[in-house]
């Protein structure tokens, strides 16, 4: 991982050891000084050794000190040209203007997004989109918002014609799963990567042969930990929007980048769908006045 780091050290920041996240801290605290500093400096500053700094660099997949700095000088270059700075990481009040607060969200989804995509590794997506198309039976599975999330892709994938379900209720979810076999593909969607339900249906698939996939913000946790593949995303909470909520928006991106490669790969029987469907709901639109 050569970018997104910074979305990463914020999203993965309170699972960290103490030691490692008071690196993390200093580095979030003040990214263009981190990406300045010597190995000797930061460390200092964050009350920890060199040593130590060294570990942090190698659990966000970088070789040493120098791989990070050069990847959060160029995150805090492009933040700073797309002048993303302003409102990231704010507050909103209860009497802030309404104008005040929508620059909070755009900024904060702005990052999200670019955070998400420059940590997405292109090789897993290509492989989850292939493995889809050939798969004979697609289950997404995801409570509460990571539900709705999994609901959202399986339209996008049924229109193009491939044999896809969703599940949000436990009982239905391993059901499903139980009945999955080898080429078959699951996909567990969940924010931090320890809800219950989505582990179990995952475990039950991976039990049955199918390929199993985890998509979370979280590359260390449970989830991820037993599925085959996993796309990670990013997480940047404002004011009344915490945690799964959060991360919607990344969620749908990394999804709908699977999508787009799915289509891709399916490219002819993919304009041929949107035809033939466009053409069935045609007679329910109101003509222009």
């Amino acid at each position: 991982m050569t970018s997104g780091a910074l979305g990463r050290v914020e999203t993965e920041l309170p699972g960290l050891p103490e030691a490692l996240r008071r690196v993390g801290e200093v580095i979030l605290g003040d990214p263009a000084e981190a990406a300045r500093s010597t190995i000797i400096a930061l460390a200092e500053r964050a009350g920890s050794s060199p040593a130590t700094v060294t570990r942090f660099c190698r659990a966000f997949g970088f070789s040493g000190y120098a791989e990070l700095r050069v990847a959060l000088a160029t995150e805090t270059g492009r933040a700073a040209q797309a002048g993303w700075g302003a409102g990231v990481g704010h507050e909103i009040g209860p009497d802030d203007p309404l104008d005040a607060a929508i620059v909070v969200m755009a900024a904060a989804d702005t990052r999200l997004i670019q955070d998400t995509a420059a940590q997405l590794d292109l090789d897993v997506v290509g492989r989850v989109a292939a493995a889809i198309v050939a798969a004979p039976r697609v289950l997404l599975v995801g409570v509460s918002t990571s539900g709705n999330v999994a609901t959202m892709l399986e339209g996008r994938l049924r229109r193009i014609g491939i044999p896809v379900w969703s599940a949000g209720d436990a009982h239905v979810a391993l059901s499903e799963a139980a009945l999955m076999k080898a080429g078959d593909v699951a996909i567990g969607i969940s924010h931090r990567g320890r809800t219950r339900e989505v582990m179990e249906a995952l475990a039950e698939a991976g039990g049955h042969g199918a390929l199993t996939v985890a998509v979370t913000s979280f590359a260390r946790s449970p989830l991820a930990e037993l599925a085959d593949l996993v796309l990670t995303t990013a997480s940047r909470e404002t004011t009344f929007r915490l945690g799964g909520l959060a991360a919607v928006h990344s969620q749908l991106f990394v999804l709908d980048a699977v999508y787009v490669a799915v289509a891709q790969l399916t490219y002819e029987r993919t304009n041929e769908a949107f035809e033939r469907t466009i053409r069935a709901v045609e007679g329910h639109r109101v003509e222009r006045g």
